[in-house]
């Protein structure tokens, strides 16, 4: 199998095909990528998609697997697939995942979009892959949480726990390296804000001149109790780059 990109030769308007070992269109999935298509997804999603269906169809070639009778357990098989793909080898040592929990919860998302689709036209009854539950409790709640915190919301049944990374963050050389090639006055201060207390970009652009008690005399400016309010509450910590 593989993915085959085309051209329509009136509109210069890219396509993506999942082509089988005859190098003939797969027409559910040919279907499903034309929906998305003329919803108005972009290319490069449509390409994702068909890479992951690509997948999905070719574990359900090794496993010997109708795509019209999968059932939730047989798609759970589709997890340990990815990790490993290669059938009939069992190792005794411990082996990395051939693929990240975040790619495979990926896929698991569009063959869930894909049955969902094929339900819908009636090509197939589909597989109960979601469950409805409470929303979780969380400590951020949205502007109109008091509406729907009572309401059940969907959730997919199949989902890999994704570890928690840490981004990483600029040394302080690094941060100096930008407040050095700053050209004004304004964007080094943001800079040091910034990297400072941990600011969002929206917060630090939202304070105004009175969160600050300002020392003409001496040059000097120290936060308010109420921007220390803010900063503690954020758990961030401010620095003496306000003097």
């Amino acid at each position: 199998m593989k993915v085959q990109k085309g051209i329509l030769p009136d509109s210069n308007h890219p396509i993506w095909m999942v082509l089988d070992e005859n190098y003939l269109p797969i027409e559910p999935i040919q279907k499903y990528l034309h929906y998305l298509d003329s919803i108005g997804r972009s290319p490069n999603t449509i390409q994702t998609y068909a890479y992951n269906l690509k997948l999905f169809w070719e574990f359900l070639t090794d496993s010997k697997l109708d795509w019209l009778q999968v059932n939730l357990e047989e798609l759970s098989n589709f997890i340990h697939w990815l990790r490993n793909p290669n059938k009939n080898v069992l190792s005794i040592e411990p082996q990395v995942s051939k693929r990240s929990e975040k790619t495979i919860n990926h896929c698991l998302t569009t063959v869930c979009g894909f049955y969902e689709f094929q339900e819908r036209i009636g090509a197939t009854k589909g597989i109960d892959t979601y469950r409805y539950q409470l929303q979780p409790g969380s400590k951020y709640k949205s502007f109109l949480h008091h509406i729907s915190k009572g309401k059940e919301v969907k959730t997919r049944l199949l989902k890999v726990k994704e570890p928690k990374t840490f981004p990483g963050c600029l040394t302080p050389e690094q941060v100096n390296s930008l407040i050095e090639a700053c050209n004004s006055l304004r964007d080094k201060f943001l800079i040091r804000l910034l990297y400072e207390t941990g600011l969002r970009i929206g917060e630090a652009l939202g304070l105004l001149c009175k969160f600050y008690n300002v020392n003409l005399l001496y040059n000097e400016a120290f936060p308010t109790q109420r921007l220390q309010r803010k900063l503690i509450k954020s758990q961030f910590h401010y620095s003496s780059f306000f003097t």
